[in-house]
C-alpha cells in the first residue's frame, strides 16, 4: 500500500486553526472595535507624457492660431461693411468658425487637445468683430452644445457635418439660439445673424509671399504676413482678393479649381510644398482684370475704415522685392504693376471727391 507521508506534517496546523476558530466562538463575544473610516480618494491619472515633438506640434498650432485669428481680425470690417457690394456672395453668417481636435491630423490631433483644451466637441476659434456673435459675447474657446435645441455634433465627423444642421438654421431665422460650455458651466447665448460678404478667410502655411482667390476664399500665406509691415498692407491683400472674387476673376480665367486646390493644401497643418514649385499651374491675372480688382478694393477698403494713402508704396515694395520673376509669388501670378497702380490712383481720386461731396463711397 503507498504511503502519502508528503500530507501529514499539515495536519496539526489544519487542526489548530480550526482548535482557533472554535475557541473564538466560545465564552462572551468582545465589544467590538469601532473604526473610523478611510476617506477614500480618487485615483490621479497619469500624468501626460508631453514629448519633444508633440511640444512642437502644439507651439506650431498656437502660433498657426494666432495668424489665423490675426488675418479674421483684419478681415471683419472687409466683410460686414461691403456686404452691400458683394453682390451675390453676401451671405447671412453666424460671425465664427469652430473645430475639434479630430481636424488636426495624426500628433496634431493630441496637439491640439494640450494646445487649446480641443476634444471631441467643437470649439470656437475666431469670432468676427463687429458680428452678432461678438456683440452676443461668443468666445473664442467655447465648446458648442446645441443650436435652437438641436445637438451639435462630437467626434471625428463633426467639422464636415455641422454645416448640415447650422445651414437651414441661419437661412430661416434672424437669430440662434446657441448652447456652449464655458469654464465647466453650461450658458445660453442668443447669436443674431450677420449680414455680410460670405467669403472664408484662410491662411495658408507656406512661406512663399502670396495670396490667392478662388471665388469663395481668400487665401493670405505666412510668407507673406511676414513681408506685410502692418495690419492695413494685410488688409490690402484681404481687400484685393475679395475683389477677384467679387469680380468672379478666378471663374472667367477657368482657374477656380486650380486656385482651389492650393487653398487646401495650403490650409493643411503639413502642406505638400511640392505643389508650389513654379507657377503651380496658375495663369498669370490679365492686366486689366487685375486693375479693375484693384480699383475696386480701394472702395472696399475705405468703406471698412482702412486707410489707402499707403497702398501704392506697398504694392510697388512687394513688386520690388519679390518681381515676376520669383516663381509662385505674388507678382509672378499678378504682374501688371503699372496698370494697377494707375487703377488705384483713379479710384483713389474717385473716392477723395466723393467724401468732399459727402456722397456715398461706392464705385
Amino acid at each position: 500500500m503507498a504511503r502519502f507521508t508528503g500530507l501529514r506534517p499539515a495536519m496539526p496546523v489544519i487542526c489548530l486553526a480550526l482548535l482557533l476558530s472554535a475557541c473564538e466562538t466560545t465564552g462572551p463575544a468582545p465589544e467590538p472595535t469601532p473604526t473610523v473610516p478611510v476617506p477614500q480618494t480618487p485615483a490621479e491619472p497619469p500624468p501626460r507624457v508631453v514629448t519633444p515633438r508633440l511640444a512642437a506640434a502644439a507651439d506650431a498650432l498656437t502660433r498657426m492660431a494666432a495668424l489665423q485669428e490675426r488675418l479674421y481680425r483684419i478681415a471683419a470690417p472687409l466683410l460686414i461693411n461691403n456686404a452691400d457690394l458683394c453682390k451675390s456672395s453676401t451671405r447671412n453668417l453666424l460671425g465664427f468658425t469652430a473645430r475639434n481636435r479630430y481636424w488636426y491630423p495624426g500628433e496634431y490631433n493630441e496637439a491640439a487637445n494640450i494646445a487649446f483644451d480641443m476634444g471631441e466637441r467643437l470649439q470656437v476659434t475666431g469670432v468676427l468683430a463687429g458680428s452678432g456673435a461678438a456683440r452676443a459675447g461668443l468666445r473664442r474657446g467655447d465648446n458648442l452644445i446645441s443650436a435652437s435645441g438641436k445637438a451639435l455634433p462630437v467626434g471625428p465627423n463633426a467639422s464636415s457635418t455641422v454645416g448640415a444642421v447650422f445651414g437651414p438654421l441661419v437661412a430661416s431665422h434672424a437669430s440662434l439660439a446657441l448652447q456652449i460650455e464655458r469654464d465647466d458651466k453650461t450658458r445660453e447665448l442668443t447669436i443674431p445673424v450677420t449680414r455680410a460678404c460670405g467669403f472664408v478667410i484662410e491662411l495658408g502655411n507656406a512661406d512663399n509671399v502670396n495670396s490667392y482667390a478662388d471665388g469663395q476664399r481668400v487665401m493670405v500665406t505666412r510668407g507673406m504676413l511676414q513681408f506685410a509691415k502692418n495690419d492695413d498692407e494685410v488688409a490690402y491683400l484681404l481687400a484685393k482678393g475679395m475683389a477677384h472674387n467679387i469680380l468672379g476673376h478666378a471663374a472667367s480665367q477657368r482657374s477656380t479649381g486650380t486656385i482651389g486646390s492650393i487653398i487646401d493644401n495650403l490650409t493643411n497643418v503639413r502642406p505638400d510644398t511640392s505643389m508650389l514649385i513654379g507657377s503651380g499651374g496658375i495663369k498669370a491675372m490679365p492686366p486689366e482684370l487685375d486693375a479693375a480688382a484693384d480699383q475696386l478694393s480701394m472702395y472696399l477698403l475705405v468703406r471698412a475704415s482702412v486707410g489707402i494713402d499707403s497702398a501704392p508704396a506697398f504694392w510697388k515694395r512687394l513688386a520690388a522685392t519679390y518681381p515676376a520673376t520669383v516663381l509662385n509669388s505674388y507678382v509672378a501670378n499678378h504682374p501688371g504693376t503699372s496698370a494697377r497702380l494707375a487703377a488705384i490712383d483713379k479710384a483713389t481720386a474717385d473716392i477723395r471727391a466723393k467724401q468732399v461731396a459727402k456722397k456715398t463711397v461706392a464705385p
